[in-house]
């Protein structure tokens, strides 16, 4: 029974994967974005104030931070648009495994966070920024950037199930951002105002940013911070994982 679920969400995987021969510019604009993030906050509006060391060092590791909370309108307006055109309902009828799709949707998304790492990575060595800990302390981090986009690839999802159509991905969408913009990703909690430091110091993905520039050695560390970026995206996880394969299996019933 294992091996055909697994059977049929890589046939799931392989169908999301195919969409991005077909549609390459939005793959690449997924790709070039954070990029484009990067280099304007770098060079064009980040002052780094407060930062102690160079604000390339401190910037890279939180925009690898946001990086795994953005993007995620491609993900829910592929579900809402399947859910839109009657897509998932012919799937659901077909003899497959229950949750297949939403198993492809998240596998597809996540290889393109994997690779939107690698991209933004390699931007950040040709601008010299440089890892300081060793490989167990940099595949680490990567796992605890990737476990924070599974956990906001599956509120994604759940929120597009709710949504269900294409066009309630923009309003939904716009929630991300404040997820993203109130954490410590470009600017220290110091050199805010202290409500907002506060507020900024309880974001989920605060914690990951300032757990992975620990084990990179970048400024702006903090020991004592993966323990909550393990803990934080797996309290979502519980949270909207089941809200979302329940919502899934309530469709068309």
């Amino acid at each position: 029974m294992t091996a055909y679920a697994l059977t049929d969400s890589w046939t799931m995987t392989r169908r999301e994967l195919a969409r991005w021969g077909r549609q390459p510019v939005q793959l690449v604009v997924n790709l070039v974005f954070p990029v484009m993030l990067l280099l304007m906050f770098g060079y064009l509006v980040g002052g780094g104030r407060g930062v102690s060391g160079e604000y390339r060092d401190y910037l890279i590791p939180g925009m690898l931070a946001l990086t795994m909370a953005f993007g995620l309108e491609g993900t829910m307006i592929a579900v809402t648009r399947d859910l839109d055109k009657g897509v998932i309902d012919r799937f659901r009828s077909m003899p497959m495994a229950d949750g297949a799709v939403l198993v492809g949707r998240s596998a597809a998304d996540m290889l393109q966070s994997a690779l939107a790492l690698v991209v933004l990575t390699g931007v950040g060595a040709a601008l010299g920024w440089r890892v300081q800990g060793g490989p167990a302390a940099f595949l680490g981090a990567v796992g605890l950037l990737l476990l924070f986009r599974f956990a906001m690839l599956w509120i994604g999802i759940y929120l597009a199930l709710v949504a269900g159509k294409p066009e309630m991905v923009q309003a939904v969408q716009i929630l991300v951002w404040p997820i993203g913009f109130l954490s410590n990703a470009l600017a220290l909690p110091d050199t805010m105002p202290g409500w907002l430091g506060t507020v900024v110091e309880w974001n989920p993905m605060s914690h990951t940013a300032t757990a992975v520039r620990d084990l990179f050695g970048s400024p702006g560390a903090e020991s004592g911070h993966v323990w909550a970026a393990v803990v934080w995206p797996l309290a979502l996880l519980a949270v909207f994982f089941p809200l979302a394969v329940g919502r899934f299996g309530r469709l068309s019933r």
